[in-house]
């Protein structure tokens, strides 16, 4: 009876790989892929020419772009910055945008101000090549970058899933590593369905309001479809307020009348907006909140404003923690 035991014990089943360990959000650490990344370069791409950036109407909406130096990268999104440090190109970056918050990019000289990056703060830095996406500015702060003779690469902001993967790819391919980018697009879609396979039964079904606050300048606004929120709220089987009330546009003023009719379990907000409003005690004072579900029994949930849709190898660490905080919410209530 003690051999097929010792037998089993001796064929033990290795420990998780990579693609099955998510790190805690908590830890605000990347998982950079093993081994050294070895650009072969130079590559020439396609960079997103900005409708406000053409000259007359019949401009391409690319332009090409040969990328010969990763020597000295500087990503102006926190977005772009976490796909370039887990494809093991951090040692290259020279500096950050406000979002890029992760520990790895803690010392960084940052470029930016809220969304608005200083040209001549991107240019002290010497890099050989720029990263920004369509929702980079102010415009002309990107059209000076354009113009200064370093690379620029500007490639589309994303707001869902559907979108996360192939930019994974395409930075891996102008970071010249394109074998890279699909492994980590590999990696991370297994770790999107392993997320999915343990979403707790408190996320699934519940009706979440996201709502984007910035107190001191007056806004508030009701997430809805192509709000991004709603893409991920999808993948934990919840429903997303905003879309379910009818709205038919990412985001709206929110009204008392569209709370009320949304009626929300939980609500949804980045941490700095949450913070513009007075916290917890603040938020639901909001006009329709103290209606709701949500409001009467005080049940929000906050990320980090670069974190919550970055869309890209930290996202299933968020919706990991969102299922998690869900489940907390309304633990020793059932589902």
């Amino acid at each position: 009876m003690l051999a097929p035991a010792l037998l089993l014990a001796g064929c033990a089943a290795p420990g998780p790989s990579a693609s099955e360990v998510i790190p805690d959000l908590a830890e605000n650490r990347l998982q950079p892929l093993e081994g050294a990344a070895e650009p072969r370069l130079p590559v020439t791409v396609d960079s997103i020419v900005p409708v406000e950036y053409r000259t007359s109407d019949t401009e391409d909406s690319y332009e090409k772009v040969e990328v010969a130096d990763v020597s000295r990268i500087l990503p102006l999104t926190g977005a772009i910055a976490e796909v370039v440090y887990t494809l093991g190109l951090g040692d290259n970056v020279v500096g950050r945008d406000v979002t890029a918050t992760f520990d790895e990019a803690a010392d960084l000289p940052v470029v930016s101000q809220g969304h608005e990056v200083s040209a001549e703060g991107v240019l002290a830095l010497e890099p050989t090549l720029i990263l920004a996406d369509t929702w980079t500015g102010p415009y002309e702060t990107v059209q000076q970058l354009r113009a200064s003779g370093v690379t620029v690469v500007i490639v589309d902001q994303v707001w869902s899933l559907d979108e996360m993967y192939p930019r994974i790819n395409q930075i891996a391919e102008l970071l010249g590593v394109p074998e890279r980018g699909e492994q980590l697009v590999e990696r991370t879609q297994q770790q999107m369905a392993d997320v999915r396979e343990s979403v707790p039964d408190a996320a699934s079904g519940r009706t979440i309001a996201f709502l984007y606050l910035r107190g001191s300048a007056g806004v508030y606004l009701l997430g809805g479809p192509g709000s991004g929120a709603d893409a991920l709220l999808a993948e934990l089987g919840a429903k997303d307020a905003g879309t379910e009330s009818g709205l038919d546009k990412a985001f709206s003023p929110i009204t008392t009348e569209a709370l009320i009719a949304a009626q929300p379990d939980v609500i949804l907000v980045m941490s700095k907006g949450l913070d513009s409003v007075g916290g917890l005690d603040g938020i639901v004072e909001i006009p329709g909140i103290a209606q709701t579900p949500a409001g009467r029994n005080r049940r929000v949930i906050d990320y980090e404003d670069g974190l919550l849709l970055s869309f890209g190898p930290r996202t299933p660490q968020v919706l990991k923690a969102m299922g998690d905080d869900l489940a907390a919410l309304y633990e020793g209530e059932g589902a």
